[in-house]
């Protein structure tokens, strides 16, 4: 009773105006084909990959709605431009209990990545972001966002 065709059961809710709710796993930094590679997952966790595996075609995907930390969280290796490896790092991951269900493992904490956030807005087609954890920045004088990247002399902020 618990094993069904799932594509077929949503193809049926949606043919019935019933509204559904799908929830991706991972950033979508960590994405296969659009992510810092090679620090990646093996699968697609962007609003694209999550209706290819359900079986459901773009017209399909009503409101995207993007979730997003008010900083910034890596667990293991790779790119991470806006980690604070000091006092500040150590005192997000404490108050945001950042440490990896799964795994046990410690998260690395830096501050809001705007240039990322704005290229997985893009990426995903988003319609609305929704801004979590900001309670954990508020014991801070000040809080550091990024808004742009420099590489080789030039400005990239996607």
């Amino acid at each position: 009773p618990y094993i069904t065709d799932t594509t077929r059961m949503l193809w049926k809710a949606l043919d019935e105006d019933k509204r559904v709710l799908l929830e991706g796993a991972q950033g979508s930094m960590l994405d296969i084909d659009h992510g810092t590679y090679p620090y990646v997952t093996s699968s697609s966790t962007i609003s694209a990959g999550a209706l290819t595996g359900l079986g459901l075609n773009p017209k399909e995907a009503g409101n995207i709605i993007g979730i997003v930390k008010a900083y910034a969280t890596r667990v293991g290796n790779g790119a991470f431009p806006t980690e604070d490896k000091g006092e500040d790092g150590e005192k997000i991951a404490q108050i945001g209990k950042e440490i990896g269900v799964s795994t046990g493992r410690k998260r690395r904490c830096g501050w809001f990545d705007a240039v990322a956030v704005r290229y997985t807005a893009r990426l995903n087609g988003l319609d609305a972001l929704s801004l979590m954890k900001l309670d954990v920045l508020d014991g801070f004088e000040k809080i550091k966002i990024c808004r742009a990247y420099e590489y080789k002399g030039m400005e990239i902020d996607y």
